[in-house]
């Protein structure tokens, strides 16, 4: 009887070692993760920050720049990034809602977002505006569609009744996309 007892102990710290192990690998993968999640948290950071400026930056500047990174009066300006290579790729202008503004002056993805808010018959969140203007229900363009959700409520084309929940605001802007929108609905 006495090997059986052995045995077990022998088994039992074998499976008590093969715990551990496990353990110690959990421990380092969960920080391997936390970093993981910290990076990219700041790259989402840094990209919401780079699009905030690049939208809030004058057009006229942009176009009229004689090259990146310096200035239309041809000054250069001191900055932590100087000598590097810098390229706009491109800024959409959101302009801010006065009456009499039609959604034309708009880029075509906003007029898109703009008629499904509209063409709702109550409030919608951004994943359910997504597939309605052609685009697949990733995270990525429900996080992006929302960004130009909040954009356009900053700027008052829209308005967020509660968090996440959008509707039309702009008086002229809804009435117009309605007049649009009630045709369709009939005809579909």
């Amino acid at each position: 009887m006495g090997s059986l007892f052995e045995e077990l102990e022998a088994r039992e710290a074998a499976a008590r070692a093969r715990v551990e192990g496990l353990e110690a690998e959990l421990a380092e993968l969960s920080a391997k993760l936390e970093l993981a999640r910290e990076g990219l948290r700041r790259l989402q950071i840094t990209r919401e920050t780079v699009t905030e400026v690049l939208v809030e930056m004058e057009p006229e500047a942009l176009a009229t720049a004689d090259d990146i990174g310096r200035p239309p009066s041809g000054e250069r300006v001191a900055s932590a990034y100087a000598g590097a290579e810098r390229q706009v790729i491109g800024v959409l202008t959101v302009p801010n809602w006065n009456p009499g503004m039609t959604p034309d002056v708009l880029p075509s993805v906003y007029r898109d977002i703009l008629e499904v808010v509209a063409d709702a018959p109550g409030p919608v969140r951004a994943k359910q505006i997504v597939p309605r203007i052609g685009l697949p229900a990733e995270t990525g363009k429900i996080d992006g569609t929302r960004a130009k959700l909040k954009r356009l409520v900053e700027r008052g084309w829209l308005g967020e009744e509660a968090p996440g929940l959008f509707t039309p605001s702009a008086p002229a802007c809804a009435a117009r996309w309605r007049r649009l929108a009630w045709p369709r609905r009939r005809a579909s």
